[in-house]
């Protein structure tokens, strides 16, 4: 009976893919709809323009009456946040340093409160076209560089799956770990008004490599086991192994997933407003990719094993 019960728990991902695969559509499809209707919000490191972070240490008033006091500035496009339990954050277009002390006059309430300034930043939109380019660089760069040493490290697996399905599978692991973590974001800036800036961009390279190491575990785990096998008996067990190299690296990648994710949520409840969607991306980034690397990359591998199979037998 105890037997019984390990091979299930080893056979579970491979056994219900299709399960996983139909989940997997659904989010993906899900943050692609999301991502095409609402858009990401982009933070002034992108477009350009001023942001003003203060803190009120008598007491934060109304949001309604902050904003009826910037809106005599006629600065077009205002974002105001409350931030902590005394601060507020203003996005605007870009401000000269007299206008910025008229601001914060007015965020003082014309001098009725007191206002501390927390910190003051400026990006012109030149600036934030060149981070726009840069950022889509290293993206494009790391992908990249995540093919290329995927195809090294499975250079010398032939059978009975081709060692460029294992690279094939990884990548198709971090595009669901990516487009699932873009979906969610689309959505909070939709929600919340929630902008991407460049942190998003480090959280989502953070993501790739995250993504591609967990997947590249199970993955190297299976080349080791098949590796054990005699090269002709390796297609008659192929789904029991995988299911076995899964069941190996299970421990680990949970355990670790785990740990990361409950610092990020310290950071999330404890951290300033500057990380805090920085660890957000990183806690969603992570949980897909676990996820990814368990359920969909090794159960992939069966998948292309089982049509290579069918196509030789017509």
């Amino acid at each position: 009976m105890a037997l019984d019960l390990i091979i299930i728990n080893n056979m579970f991902a491979v056994t219900h893919r299709k399960i996983f695969y139909t989940f997997s559509a659904i989010l993906i499809g899900a943050s692609l709809a999301l991502v095409f209707v609402f858009g990401l919000k982009p933070s002034i490191d992108f477009t350009g323009g001023s942001l003003l972070e203060v803190s009120y240490p008598t007491g934060r008033p109304n949001q309604s009456e902050i904003e009826a006091a910037l809106a005599g500035f006629n600065l077009g496009n205002v974002v105001v946040r409350q931030t902590g339990d005394a601060g507020v954050l203003v996005k605007m277009p870009t401000i000269d340093s007299q206008t910025k002390d008229e601001v914060e006059m007015a965020l003082s309430l014309d001098g009725q409160l007191e206002v501390f300034e927390e910190r003051f930043n400026t990006v012109g939109p030149t600036l934030g076209k060149e981070l726009v380019t840069k950022s889509a660089v290293a993206l494009l760069m790391v992908i990249l560089a995540i093919v290329l040493y995927v195809a090294y490290v499975f250079r010398h697996v032939t059978r009975p799956v081709s060692s460029w399905r294992y690279g094939f599978v990884a990548i198709i692991a971090l595009a669901h770990d990516i487009v699932i973590t873009l979906g969610t974001f689309a959505l909070l800036g939709f929600l919340l008004g929630t902008e991407v800036d460049t942190l998003f961009v480090t959280a989502l390279l953070v993501i790739l490599g995250y993504s591609v190491n967990d997947s590249i575990v199970v993955l190297d785990r299976v080349r080791e086991n098949l590796a054990q096998q005699p090269e002709k008996e390796r297609g008659h067990q192929f789904e029991e192994t995988v299911g076995r190299s899964v069941q190996e690296t299970l421990g680990r990648s949970l355990n670790t997933a785990l740990t990361t994710v409950l610092a990020l949520v310290a950071l999330v409840i404890f951290g300033g407003e500057a990380t805090r969607d920085f660890a957000i991306a990183l806690i969603v980034g992570i949980v897909a990719g676990t996820y990814s690397s368990i359920c969909i990359a090794s159960p992939l591998l069966v998948s292309f094993f089982e049509k290579q199979k069918h196509a030789l037998k017509k």
